[in-house]
């Protein structure tokens, strides 16, 4: 089974609310292949954009510098999460000549035309462009900004988009194309890598909702008309994640970078946090919900800690069962997590940690039934010397005493009433 999710735009650290979305397709390729459905995720880094160009650019460093840097954060925050790397992630700069075939392909069927090194595809001769995202084509708006470089007017109509865009002053990335030397545009990007590493017509596509359209619209239309096939069978969306009342975005500046979100809460709590809310609705990012999700991941712990090894007694069976055919109805996780809940309660102590293990391990939380090592008391004086520090409002000599614990193979956490040592 082949699983493609839309990755980072990568010209700044990631959000928290960019790291739902891998969050979601790693559980459901462990979902799957618990159930016996091996799957292959592949999830992109688009390091061929208009914002990473602007980033550089602020930053007086080359763009595909920023996005190297950018790309190695990532890889270092969403490696944090615990949840192991996709199959697949591939690179846009790296996929240059399958989206250079693509765009050729369009170009010959004539469902694309080029105009003064730009490329554009022919948005009305896919009768079914639209349907995915139940739009009327009269009704749309590509939502380009307006671009000297690239004018409206080369476009024969308005609704038409950009496959690749003509090399231009202050872009200091290009590569040659029969059309003329330039880069991609986004939409054709995904396209090519997705094709490239799961063929056509794979079982799921996903991303979050907010990629719907154009760009998941515009994706399923170059693959329609390129290959007279559908991209994906499955188009799976995901909800935003907000901040007050709106969705986290860098554009809105409403947002929390994550890696400091997991060196206070700690992947266990934020993984657990994610699996409160359905994926394809939007989830409240706030104090009061994470602080819920690590009371709960502490008496998961704690439970652990109780429990033989072995299978569950014979009246919590029909628990574990349904806590996964919660995840088996549209990867239903609040609804898992409320079965297992009363799994929790009925189980209270004796056998049942092998069923406990297996029902963690698939939202990628076994660890939390792995022995606690204690931290060295040379490390735990550390860590109260920093809780003073901070009681005191002597926030540098907190951040040294902090760094000082992590020098030593540990991480601090901040939890209600103190502080928890942890093996980083």
């Amino acid at each position: 089974m082949g699983i493609y999710a839309c990755g980072p735009t990568v010209y700044n650290r990631i959000h928290v609310g960019n790291a739902r979305p891998f969050v979601v397709f790693s559980l459901l390729k462990r979902f799957l292949e618990h159930e016996g459905l091996p799957a292959t995720l592949v999830i992109n880094v688009t390091d061929i954009n208009d914002k990473i160009y602007d980033a550089a650019r602020a930053q007086g460093v080359p763009s595909a510098q920023l996005a190297q840097e950018m790309t190695r954060a990532y890889l270092a925050d969403t490696g944090a999460l615990g949840l192991g790397r996709p199959d697949h992630e591939p690179l846009a700069s790296e996929t240059i000549e399958g989206i250079v075939a693509h765009i050729a392909a369009l170009l010959e069927a004539g469902h694309a035309y080029a105009a003064d090194g730009d490329v554009y595809f022919r948005v009305r001769d896919d009768e079914q462009y639209g349907s995915l995202s139940h739009r009327a084509v009269d009704d749309m708006d590509q939502g380009e900004e307006a671009d000297p470089a690239h004018p409206p007017d080369r476009k024969q109509d308005p609704l038409d988009f950009a496959l690749w865009k003509a090399e231009k002053p202050g872009e200091d990335t290009a590569w040659d194309a029969p059309w003329g030397r330039g880069r991609p545009g986004w939409h054709i990007e995904c396209s090519a890598m997705a094709e490239a590493l799961l063929g056509v017509g794979f079982e799921i596509h996903g991303g979050g909702n907010d990629l719907l359209f154009p760009h998941h619209e515009n994706e399923a239309a170059q693959t329609r008309m390129a290959r007279g096939a559908e991209l994906a069978q499955i188009w799976m969306h995901n909800g935003m994640l907000q901040m007050g009342e709106a969705k986290m975005a860098k554009s809105v500046g409403n947002v929390a970078l994550l890696g400091e979100v997991l060196e206070r809460w700690g992947r266990e709590t934020l993984l657990w946090f994610f699996c409160t809310g359905h994926y394809r609705q939007p989830l409240a990012f706030t104090d009061e919900a994470l602080r819920a999700a690590a009371d709960t991941v502490r008496r998961v712990r704690e439970l652990g800690r109780r429990l033989q090894d072995g299978p569950s007694p014979e009246r919590l069976v029909p628990l574990r069962e349904r806590f996964f055919a919660a995840l088996a109805d549209d990867f239903n996780t609040p609804r898992a997590l409320e079965t297992l809940a009363e799994w929790r309660r009925e189980a209270a102590e004796g056998d049942g940690g092998d069923d406990l293990r297996e029902m963690l391990g698939v939202l990628g939380l076994a660890d939390l039934l792995d022995a606690d090592d204690a931290a060295p008391e040379a490390v735990v004086a550390l860590a109260r010397a920093r809780q003073d520090a901070r009681a005191a409002k002597d926030f540098a000599r907190s951040d040294r005493l902090r760094d000082e614990i992590a020098a030593a193979g540990w991480t601090v956490r901040d939890v209600a009433g103190g502080f928890e040592l942890v093996p980083a």
